[in-house]
């Protein structure tokens, strides 16, 4: 069986946790935090969660995971057909995390962990945290998912990236994040609504409870 390491408060960690229910994969949880011990970069060469563990061997980065459950073909597909639809989904992929969840991920550590972050820091997220959402704006189809018609990966990436940088830029910024976009807000409703987010929201509450 599939093990997926991480925990579960980790974004990251619920995406692939998203796509393996939604693809209706058996897998294992072990319970792991990022780390630079020696035995877990033997796991992560990069100390992250989540980590993939397969018969075959370890596999890490998120959206690379992602291609590797697509590859195995197991469950329904949560990617288009053709080449060029599939590189699209990819692209939204790569846009909502490079320019919605790492400038919004700078200021994490005032926003959740009671740091504190430069104003200098606060006023670049800000700023690129306008043009992420000015991008996805612009590369969108909500209609009804990010990429058309069909859930796919990119929707994941969005539900597990929005809902906390929106949080962040609340706190940190005096920001609504998708004040411009009021459809991303409809969309990431409707992503929560269904049965494999509320299956981890009920995971995450345990976890906290324990």
């Amino acid at each position: 069986m599939i093990k997926l390491h991480g925990f579960a408060i980790s974004n990251y960690f619920n995406m692939v946790k998203m796509a393996l229910i939604e693809k209706g994969i058996d897998y294992e949880v072990v319970e792991a935090k990022p780390s630079q011990d020696a035995d877990f970069l033997a796991i992560s060469p990069m100390g992250k969660v989540p980590v993939l563990e397969t018969e075959q061997g370890l596999i890490s980065e998120t959206d690379v995971i992602f291609d590797y459950l697509e590859d195995v073909g197991e469950g329904p597909s949560l990617m288009p057909e053709s080449a060029y639809e599939k590189a699209k989904v990819r692209e939204l992929i790569k846009e909502v995390e490079l320019y919605i969840e790492l400038p919004a991920r700078t200021c994490f550590a005032e926003a959740f962990f009671g740091g504190s972050v430069s104003d200098e820091t606060k006023e670049k997220a800000k700023a690129n945290l306008e043009k992420g959402i000015a991008c996805l704006k612009r590369s969108g189809k909500f209609s009804p998912y990010l990429a058309g018609d069909s859930f796919t990966y990119a929707d994941i990436m969005f539900l597990y990236t929005v809902g906390l940088a929106g949080a962040c830029a609340k706190r940190v910024l005096d920001m609504d994040l998708l004040g411009s976009l009021p459809e991303a807000r409809v969309l990431s409703d409707a992503l929560a609504k269904r049965d494999s987010a509320i299956q981890i929201v009920a995971d995450q509450a345990a976890a906290s409870a324990g």
